[in-house]
C-alpha cells in the first residue's frame, strides 16, 4: 500500500496531511510538535499483555506508515454536535476554557487521552497532561479547572457554594457596599455525568491483525523513499546489514524535524515500531535493563515502579531521571520519543543522557554478528569514533545499575521555562566515596548545551580523586571545570557568560546535595550545610493552579431571559471543543485551487541583482512564480511594499511567491528560486544604530505640562537612567491564513481571511489589483487569536495572495507556516526609554523628563500611532506637576513591527514603574509608598489636559493592597529572605490607568445590520471581528436585551464587507463598545417600528407581532449606527480629550527566585480591575486572565533573538517560549470592581487589553527579589532590570562568587551570536 501524496518525503512524515479532508478538527499550529494543537490519540494492542495502550501524540510528527495496526482517534471521534458531545468537550466549553478555539481540539484530546487511562485523575495528572499544549488566549486556569471537574474529590473552592469567599477572613456576607459579589462563572449541575464505560471499543480486526501468527514484513514504496517495518528482530538485523545508512525510526521526534526543517533526505527508513523484543523491563539485584523501544513515558512509569519497590539508596539514578522526565518536552513527545532513540541520537541538550552517563549506564547493541555492550560514557556522548555504534548495529536495550550507599547521583537543569523547553545548561553528576569517608573515589560530571555534544569534565574529575568533599575542593573544582569546558564568546545559542556561570552554579548545587546526603548518613562525622543554604537544594515544585473569580451578581429584579450581566458561555465554545468551528484553513478545497509558498529576503538591506525562477518553474505541480512585475495596481501602497522591487529592506521581506497544486510542491519550488543580492549600506538593526544614522519613521511626538527645566533646579535629588524593553511575537495559535477566490465576472475578488480589519484588507487588495473596492469582498467567520497581529498584516498578505489569484486566475490558499509567520509579520515594538527624574527626599516627584525610542522596522505600519499612544499614556497613574514626554519611532532594517495588545502601553509604563522604583530606593521607601505618594487622588487633568476622576483607581489600588494581604506577605517574604541565601522572594503591586478607543473620532464609529425573519428569528451582523474575545457573544446579549427575546432566537454568522461596509478595526479594546452601540441602535429602531403592532396586541407572542408587522408592511430590517466617541487630540498644542474614558486596575504578584540558576516561580497574583458593569463577566475575566498571562510572558520568558545581521532566530515554539500551564500563578485571583461609565453601552468598559500591563507586577516582583539578593551581597546601588527578565538576566544580576569567577571577554574582540534590538 502506498500513500499517494509521496512526491516528497516530507509529507510522509506527518499525519496531518493524511487526515481525511472533511475532518478538519485537528489543527496545525507549528509543525514541530511544540504547540499541541494537532494532538490526537493513538491506541495500540499489545498481544503480549493483551492490553490496549492509549497515548497522545502530535499528529504533525507522526509518520503515516508508522500507524499500521493502530487506531487513531481525532477530536471528531470523541464527540460532535451532530451526534453527542463528550463531557470533556462540554466542560471545557462551559468552564470558559476556550476563547479563539484553535487550541481547543488539542486540549480536548490531551484530557480525553488522560481519562481513557485514568478515569479519575489527580489534579497533578491534569496539569501534566496539558504541559505540551499551548494556549495564547485563556491563561490556562479555566482549562485546568475543566479538567479538575473529573478528579475524584472536587477541587473547586469549598466556599463557593455558600457564596462566602475563603479570601475574606471576617464572617461577613460577601457584600461591598450594596452589591452582592458572585464567584461562580458556570454551573456544575449542568454537566452531563462522565461514564468511562461508554467509550468506543478498540477495532476487533486490529486485535486479530496483531495476534496473527503469520505476520510479514511491511514495505511502503514511494517515488523517492521506502519505508520498511521488519517483522521480528532477525528481520531488523537483516535490514540493518542491507541498509546500514538507513535511519531507524520510532517516534520520529528526531528524524522528523530534521527532514522538515533541515532538508535531510533518506531513501530508506526502517521502523521496528511494535517489535516485541524491544519492549521489556528486566529488573535484577544490581540494576534494571529497559528495552530500547520504550517511550520516555513508559520509561517514566517503569522507573516509578522500581523506585516504589527498591530501598532509597539504590534508586538515586532513577530519581534523577524521573525529575527530568517530568519536564522533558510535553506529554505528547514523551509518548513518542523512545529511550533507544534518545540515547543514540545524543542531542547536545539531552536531559537524560548526562544522568545515564553519571549513573554508569551501558548500552546493549545487537547486529547480525551478535551482541555487544558499550558504556554510555563521555566518549560515547562526545561521539568519538571508537566508542560509537557500527552502522549495522542497533540498540537493543539500556542497562542502568542501582546506586549504592556511598554513591550520589544527581540531575540538574535550567531552561527558559520550567517544562517543554530545551535546557540552557543541564548536567548529570555522580560521586562515589571511599566507604564511611568523604574522600572522593570516583567523580563524574556531564554537561549538556555547553557545546556541540554533551561534554564530560573528565580531566577535572580525574584531578579531584582522593580529595575530601569540602569547600576547598569545591573552589578548585569550579576553577578546573571552567578551564576544561570553554564556551567561546561567539558560541551558537549565545548567553555565553550565563552558561559559564551555570556550569559552576549547578556544580555548587550538586556539592550541597552531596554534603546534605553525607550528613544524613553520619551527622557526627559530616557537618550539615548551613540552614540558609537548604532551599538551594530543591527545584521549584509544579503545582496545579487554582483561584477565585469575583464579579457583581445580576440584579435579582432583572427579567430572567435578559442575559446581560450573566457569565454566558462563548457562542461558539461547543463547536471549538468538538473541532467543528470552521477556520479559514478548514474550508473545503475549491476546485482548481493552488497553494502559495513565499520566498523571503535573506539580507537586511541589499539590491536585488537577479531573480532566477527557472529551476522552480521546472518542478512538478508548479503553476507560476509571482513577482513585483505581476502587480497590476500599486505595489508600494502607503509605504507598505507587497513584493520587493529592486531592493530588499529587511530579512523576511516577501520577494516572490510560488503557486503550485500542493503546498509541498510550492514549498519545494520556493527553495529552488535563486536570488542574487548586492549588500547596501547602512544596515540598521538596533535603536542605537538608528539614532546614530538619524533614521526615523515620523516626527517627534511631545506632551508637556509645567516647567520641567525650572523644576529640576528646585528638587532634592535627580536621577537618570535608561530602560530596554525587548519586543514580543503575537504567537496567535492560528497563523495568518487567506483564501483568495477570483470570480468569473467584473474582476471581483472574494477573500476569506482571519483579520481584525476587513476594510484594510479590502483597501489593499483593491489598490494592488487596481479595481474599485466594491469588487472586493472579505469574509471573516473567526480568527484563531490575533492580539493586534491581524490588524495591518492581513492587508499586506491579502494583497500578495490576490495578486497571485489574479495572475493565475485560480483560487489561492495562502497559509503561513509558523516560522514564516514569525519572520514576516514581526510583533511588538522594542523600546529604549530614557528618564530624568527630580524628586524630594520624602518621595514626592516634582519633575520628569522622558524620552521614548521604538524600533519600528522597515515600513511605517502602525509605528507612528503606537508612539502617539505611548506618549499620551506615559504618566500612568501618577501626577507629576512638571512632566515632559517625547518619543520617536525609528526606521530600521527589521521586519516592520505592528499593533500588539496594549499598543505601546506595556512597554512605555515599564519605564514609569522603573523610575518609581529607583526613586524609592534613593529615599529608603518601598516602591508602594512612592506610588501611594504620587498617585492621582482627586479629579484632575492628565498631562494632555483631559479631566478624569481617579476614584475607581484608588479603589482598585486600596482593595488590591488589602485583599492580597500585601503588608503581611511582604513581611513574611522579608523573613524568608533572611533565612535563605540562594532563594529570594519578592512582591510588587502595580497600579494602572489605561485608555480605550482612539484619539480620532471617526475611528470610533461602527455600524450593524439586523434582520428579523418571518418566523421571528433574528440575524445580526456588525463590523467587528470575532478573534476569540467573545465579541459576537456580547452582541447577541445586547440584541436579546434590546428586542426582549431569548438568545436562542438570535444568530450571528460572520463579518463581511458586503453587509457592513467601511468598518473600523476590531482593536483598541473598543470592539464591544462601538459595535454594541450600533447593534443597540438597530434593535431600538426595529423595536420602535413594531410598537403600533404591540400596542394592538400587548399580550401577543413575538412571533405573532412579527407576522402582523409584515402584513402591515413594516420593515423588519435596518442598519444601526454609532457615530463614535467624541475624542480629539491637538499635537501642535500637545493637548486634547484623547480618549473616551479610562480603565483602572491594580495587580499584586509574589515570586520566588533561584539566585543560582535564575529560575523563578510565580506564587500568587491578585488582580483588581475596574470593569464598571460587566456585560459578560466570564468573557471579561477571561480577557483579563489571558492578557495577564500574555503580559507575564512578555516580561519574563518571551525572548526574540536576532543575529547582528538582522536575522530572526526565534521562529517557532522550540526557541520562543510563551507561558505554559506551569508558568501561571499557583494562586490566581481576579476581582471585577464596580464603577459607573455612563458613556458606554450598559455602563460597561472595554477590557480586552488592560490586563496585559498588569503582567508587569511579575517583572517588578522579580526585581524586588533580585534587589534583596543584591542587598545581602552588599550591592546597594540602584540597578535597572530590563525586560524580559529571563533566567539569564535574573542570574547575572544576582552577582555572587560564581559570577565573579567566570572568564569574561572583551566585546570588541568577537561578534556575538545574538543581539538585543531595543
Amino acid at each position: 500500500e502506498t500513500p499517494e501524496n509521496d512526491s516528497l518525503p516530507g509529507s510522509l512524515f506527518s499525519l496531518t496531511p493524511f487526515l481525511p479532508v472533511h475532518l478538519t478538527g485537528t489543527k496545525y499550529g507549528c509543525g514541530s510538535g511544540g504547540c499541541g494543537a494537532c494532538t490526537v490519540m493513538v491506541s495500540r494492542y499489545d498481544p503480549k499483555t493483551k492490553k490496549i495502550h492509549h497515548y497522545p501524540v502530535t499528529a504533525c510528527l507522526v509518520p503515516i506508515c508508522s500507524l499500521y495496526g493502530a487506531a487513531v482517534t481525532t477530536v471528531e471521534g470523541v464527540g460532535s454536535i451532530k451526534t453527542r458531545i463528550h463531557p470533556v468537550q462540554e466542560r471545557l466549553a462551559k468552564c470558559h476554557g476556550t476563547q479563539c478555539g484553535f487550541c481547543s481540539p488539542g486540549m480536548v484530546m490531551s484530557i480525553y487521552t488522560l481519562l481513557r487511562n485514568h478515569p479519575e485523575p489527580t489534579p497533578e495528572q491534569i496539569t501534566e497532561a496539558l504541559g505540551g499544549n499551548l494556549c495564547r488566549c485563556t491563561g490556562y486556569r479555566p482549562i485546568v479547572e475543566s479538567g479538575k471537574t473529573f478528579c475524584a474529590e472536587s477541587t473547586v473552592c469549598q466556599m463557593k457554594g455558600s457564596g462566602k469567599c475563603c479570601m475574606d477572613k471576617e464572617e461577613k456576607s460577601f457584600t461591598s457596599g450594596q452589591e452582592k459579589m458572585c464567584t461562580k462563572l458556570y454551573n456544575e449541575d449542568e454537566f452531563q455525568p462522565f461514564d468511562p464505560t461508554q467509550e468506543p471499543i478498540f477495532p476487533p480486526e486490529l486485535i486479530r491483525m496483531a495476534e496473527d501468527p503469520n505476520k510479514r514484513r511491511l514495505t511502503f514504496r514511494g517515488k523517492r523513499t521506502t519505508w520498511i517495518t521488519p517483522v521480528n528482530l532477525n528481520d531488523l538485523l537483516e535490514l540493518k546489514t542491507r541498509f546500514p545508512e538507513a535511519p531507524i525510526i520510532m517516534g520520529n521526534t528526531a528524524v522528523g524535524p530534521s527532514i522538515k526543517f533541515r532538508d535531510e533526505f533518506h531513501p530508506v527508513f526502517i521502523s521496528p515500531l511494535g517489535l516485541q523484543e524491544l519492549y521489556f523491563v528486566n529488573s535484577t539485584d544490581d540494576g534494571v535493563t529497559i528495552g530500547a523501544g520504550y517511550s520516555l513515558a513508559q520509561l517514566n512509569d517503569a522507573l516509578h515502579f522500581i523506585v516504589s519497590e527498591q530501598p532509597k539508596e539504590k534508586t538515586k539514578t532513577y530519581h534523577a531521571l524521573l525529575k527530568h522526565l517530568r519536564t522533558l518536552a510535553g506529554a505528547q513527545i514523551r509518548n513518542m520519543a523512545t529511550l533507544g532513540g534518545h540515547v543514540v541520537s545524543r542531542p547536545n541538550y539531552s536531559d537524560l543522557n548526562p544522568i545515564l552517563a553519571a549513573g554508569k549506564a551501558t548500552i546493549n547493541l545487537i547486529s547480525k554478528e551478535g551482541k555487544r555492550q558499550i558504556p554510555l560514557d563521555g566518549r560515547f556522548l562526545e561521539k568519538s569514533s571508537e566508542a560509537n555504534l557500527k552502522s549495522e548495529e542497533t540498540v537493543l536495550s539500556v542497562y542502568i545499575p542501582h546506586s549504592t550507599q556511598w554513591h550520589f547521583v544527581s540531575g540538574l537543569r535550567i531552561a527558559q521555562r520550567q517544562e517543554n523547553a530545551f535546557a540552557i545548561v543541564n548536567a548529570g553528576m555522580s560521586v562515589k566515596f571511599e566507604d564511611g569517608t568523604d574522600t572522593i573515589k570516583e567523580l563524574q560530571m556531564f554537561y549538556g548545551s555547553v557545546g556541540p555534544t554533551v561534554v564530560s569534565a573528565s580531566k577535572t574529575c580525574q584531578q579531584l580523586i582522593g580529595r575530601q568533599w569540602n569547600d576547598q575542593m569545591l573552589s578548585d573544582a569550579c576553577r578546573l571545570v571552567l578551564d576544561e569546558i570553554y564556551i567561546p564568546p561567539d558560541a551558537e545559542g549565545g548567553m555565553v557568560e550565563y552558561r559559564r556561570t551555570l556550569i559552576i552554579s549547578l556544580l555548587f548545587k550538586f556539592y550541597l546535595k552531596v554534603r546534605r546526603g553525607l550528613n544524613k548518613m553520619d551527622s557526627h562525622k559530616f557537618p550539615d550545610i548551613p540552614e540558609k543554604f537548604m532551599s538551594a537544594l530543591e527545584d521549584f515544585p509544579i503545582e496545579t493552579p487554582q483561584g477565585i473569580q469575583m464579579f457583581q451578581c445580576v440584579d435579582p429584579h432583572q427579567p430572567l431571559q435578559d442575559p446581560v450581566g450573566h457569565p454566558v458561555m462563548h457562542q461558539s465554545a461547543i463547536k471549538h471543543t468538538t473541532g467543528e468551528a470552521v477556520f479559514v484553513d478548514d474550508m473545503p478545497p475549491i476546485s482548481q485551487e493552488l497553494f502559495l509558498a513565499v520566498v523571503t529576503s535573506t539580507r537586511a538591506h541589499a539590491k536585488i541583482i537577479l531573480i532566477d525562477t527557472s529551476a522552480a518553474l521546472a518542478l512538478p505541480g508548479v503553476v507560476d512564480v509571482i513577482t513585483a512585475e505581476d502587480v497590476p495596481g500599486e505595489n508600494n501602497y502607503q509605504g507598505e511594499i507587497f513584493y520587493a522591487q529592486n531592493e530588499v529592506i529587511c530579512v523576511g521581506q516577501i520577494v516572490c511567491t510560488v503557486a503550485a497544486d500542493t503546498y509541498a510542491h510550492a514549498k519545494e519550488a520556493a527553495k529552488k528560486v535563486k536570488i542574487v543580492y548586492e549588500d547596501l549600506e547602512p544596515r540598521i538593526i538596533t535603536i542605537e544604530q538608528a539614532l546614530e544614522h538619524n533614521s526615523f519613521l515620523s516626527a517627534e511626538k511631545k506632551i508637556e505640562q509645567g516647567d520641567v527645566e525650572q523644576a529640576f533646579k528646585n528638587v532634592d535629588q535627580i536621577i537618570e537612567g535608561k530602560v530596554h524593553v525587548e519586543g514580543q511575537e503575537h504567537f496567535y495559535m492560528e497563523t495568518q491564513t487567506i483564501l483568495a477566490v477570483p470570480q468569473e465576472e467584473d474582476k471581483e475578488m472574494v477573500l476569506h481571511v482571519g483579520t481584525q480589519f476587513q476594510t484594510h484588507v479590502q483597501e489593499y487588495v483593491a489598490a494592488a489589483l487596481n479595481i474599485p473596492r466594491n469588487r472586493v469582498a472579505c469574509h471573516t467567520k473567526r480568527a484563531g487569536g490575533a492580539f493586534g497581529g491581524k490588524v495591518s498584516k492581513p492587508a499586506l498578505l491579502g494583497a500578495v495572495s490576490a495578486v497571485a489569484a489574479n495572475k493565475t486566475g485560480r483560487p489561492i490558499r495562502f497559509i503561513l507556516e509558523r516560522g514564516d509567520d514569525m519572520l514576516i509579520t514581526a510583533g511588538r515594538h522594542p523600546l529604549l526609554g530614557k528618564y530624568k527624574i527630580g524628586f524630594m527626599n520624602n518621595g514626592v516627584i516634582k519633575a520628569a523628563d522622558i524620552e521614548y525610542y521604538i524600533n519600528g522596522g522597515c515600513t511605517p505600519d502602525e509605528s507612528e500611532l503606537v508612539m502617539e499612544f505611548m506618549v499620551l499614556r506615559s504618566e500612568n497613574a501618577y501626577y507629576i506637576p512638571n512632566f515632559r514626554c517625547r518619543g520617536r519611532p525609528c526606521k530600521t532594517n527589521l521586519p516592520s513591527n505592528t499593533a500588539f495588545r496594549g499598543f505601546g502601553f506595556p512597554q512605555a509604563i515599564v519605564v514609569g514603574e522603573a523610575y518609581i522604583t529607583a526613586v524609592a530606593s534613593q529615599c529608603n521607601l518601598t516602591p508602594e509608598q512612592v506610588k501611594e505618594i504620587n498617585m492621582y487622588k482627586r479629579t484632575s487633568r492628565t498631562a494632555h489636559k483631559q479631566t478624569f476622576n481617579p476614584e475607581p483607581l484608588r479603589r482598585c489600588w486600596e482593595e488590591c493592597l488589602e485583599k492580597s494581604s500585601f503588608s503581611a506577605r511582604k513581611l513574611a517574604a522579608e523573613e524568608f529572605n533572611k533565612k535563605n541565601r540562594w532563594k529570594k522572594r519578592g512582591l510588587a503591586v502595580v497600579p494602572m490607568k489605561f485608555t480605550v478607543g482612539m484619539p480620532t473620532t471617526f475611528y470610533n464609529q461602527a455600524a450593524a445590520l439586523v434582520h428579523i425573519y418571518l418566523d421571528g428569528s433574528v440575524l445580526v451582523s456588525h463590523g467587528g471581528c470575532e478573534l476569540g474575545q467573545g465579541l459576537h457573544t456580547k452582541m447577541i446579549q445586547v440584541a436579546s436585551r434590546e428586542l426582549n427575546i431569548p438568545e436562542s432566537y438570535i444568530h450571528l454568522s460572520e463579518t463581511n464587507t458586503t453587509t457592513v461596509p467601511n468598518a473600523t478595526f476590531t482593536a483598541g479594546s473598543m470592539g464591544a463598545d462601538i459595535n454594541g452601540k450600533a447593534v443597540q441602535n438597530a434593535c431600538q429602531i426595529l423595536k420602535a417600528s413594531l410598537q403600533p403592532v404591540i400596542r394592538k396586541n400587548p399580550k401577543g407572542k413575538w412571533e405573532e407581532w412579527i407576522s402582523e408587522a409584515y402584513e402591515e408592511s413594516i420593515s423588519l430590517s435596518t442598519t444601526g449606527y454609532f457615530k463614535g466617541y467624541q475624542t480629539n487630540m491637538d499635537w501642535k498644542k500637545g493637548e486634547g480629550d484623547a480618549f473616551p474614558y479610562f480603565v483602572y486596575g491594580a495587580s499584586c504578584s509574589e515570586v520566588e527566585v533561584d539566585c543560582l540558576t535564575g529560575a523563578h516561580k510565580l506564587l500568587r497574583t491578585d488582580i483588581f480591575m475596574d470593569a464598571a458593569f460587566s456585560i459578560n463577566p466570564a468573557v471579561d475575566i477571561g480577557q483579563i486572565e489571558g492578557a495577564f498571562v500574555q503580559g507575564m510572558g512578555f516580561y519574563t520568558t518571551e525572548e526574540l533573538k536576532y543575529s547582528p545581521e538582522g536575522v530572526l532566530y526565534s521562529r517557532g515554539p522550540d526557541d520562543y517560549k510563551i507561558p505554559t500551564v506551569t508558568e501561571i500563578p499557583e494562586e490566581f485571583n481576579v476581582t471585577l470592581v464596580r464603577s459607573r461609565n455612563p458613556i458606554a453601552i450598559y455602563s460597561s468598559k472595554g477590557l480586552g487589553e488592560a490586563g496585559m500591563f498588569l503582567g508587569s507586577s511579575v517583572l517588578f516582583a522579580i526585581y524586588d527579589a533580585v534587589a534583596a539578593a543584591r542587598r545581602e551581597r552588599g550591592l546597594t546601588k540602584t540597578f535597572t532590570l530590563s525586560s524580559p527578565a529571563t533566567p539569564e538576566l535574573i542570574r547575572m544580576t544576582c552577582v555572587d562568587q560564581f559570577t565573579d569567577m567566570i572568564p569574561r571577554d572583551d566585546p570588541s574582540t568577537f561578534t556575538p551570536w545574538s543581539i538585543h534590538v531595543s
